[in-house]
């Protein structure tokens, strides 16, 4: 039975995208069967793995109102192991077409549960913000990384992002656990970076993985070539990251 963890945090720019699509290529070259899944209307996720945004007829937004089987959205990638379930811009209209629809928030979940046993782990990319598309992502995970970037507000909103899993856990999933806090775009040259790392360490301790991504040239230019940074340029520091965290990844899930 397979792990879906959901990448979310309401920030822009913290790194979610580019940890949605790395992570993931990083568990298939690990030789783990992984599906992605777009839930983010930017789909960012979707053109950073070499898919034409513009010609995806099927994807999360015919996922959540349930027109399509689940089967029948998922794309094959050029990444080992890696399949995704791709979005398209109209993902902005799902928001406000379910808000009627009695138990919105459990679309995804329904949708997806028969994946579970096909994957290893189906890793959820999430929109930069809390409303129904993030709750839905929520609802149907077994866990959530949170990624905080080094940088002067990292923390700002964290605690919103908290109760918000709060809230999810309390009404909608009971089982929601917090994966781990990933620390993204870390400068070792930057007494800032360092700043932020003591201080998140110091307050969430156990909950923060001990890879940290560093900022990387490589890692940034990776999604403009439709590629993993694994693929692009798997000597890079970025590539090296990514491996570090889905080997963490995984060695914590074996013990538990």
């Amino acid at each position: 039975m397979g792990k879906i963890i959901a990448i979310a945090n309401q920030k822009g720019g913290v790194g979610k995208t580019t940890t949605s699509i790395n992570l993931a290529a990083a568990l298939g070259v690990l030789e783990k069967k992984v599906l992605l899944i777009d839930a983010d209307p930017q789909a960012n996720a979707t053109s950073g793995l070499g898919i034409d945004v513009e010609n995806v007829q099927v994807g999360t937004y015919q996922l959540l109102d349930h027109s399509v089987a689940a089967a029948d959205t998922i794309l094959t990638t050029t990444s080992p192991n890696l399949e995704i379930i791709p979005a398209h811009i109209d993902l902005v209209a799902v928001e406000i077409e379910l808000v009627d629809i009695e138990n919105r928030e459990y679309m995804l979940k329904n949708a997806i549960d028969q994946l579970k046993a096909e994957y290893d782990y189906i890793l959820i990319d999430c929109a930069p913000s809390l409303g129904l598309l993030t709750l839905n992502a929520l609802t149907a995970a077994d866990s959530v990384i949170i990624p905080i970037q080094c940088e002067y507000f990292a923390l700002e909103g964290l605690g919103k992002l908290l109760n918000t899993i709060k809230s999810v856990q309390r009404i909608h999933n009971q089982n929601l656990d917090i994966e781990g806090l990933l620390l993204t775009m870390y400068d070792q040259r930057l007494r800032l970076s360092n700043q932020v790392v003591d201080e998140v360490k110091r307050h969430f301790d156990e909950m923060v993985f001990k890879t940290i991504i560093q900022r990387n040239v490589r890692l940034s230019e990776a999604p403009s070539y439709g590629e993993s940074i694994i693929s692009y340029d798997a000597a890079s520091r970025g590539a090296n990251n990514y491996l570090s965290l889905a080997d963490e990844l995984i060695t914590k899930n074996e013990k538990e």
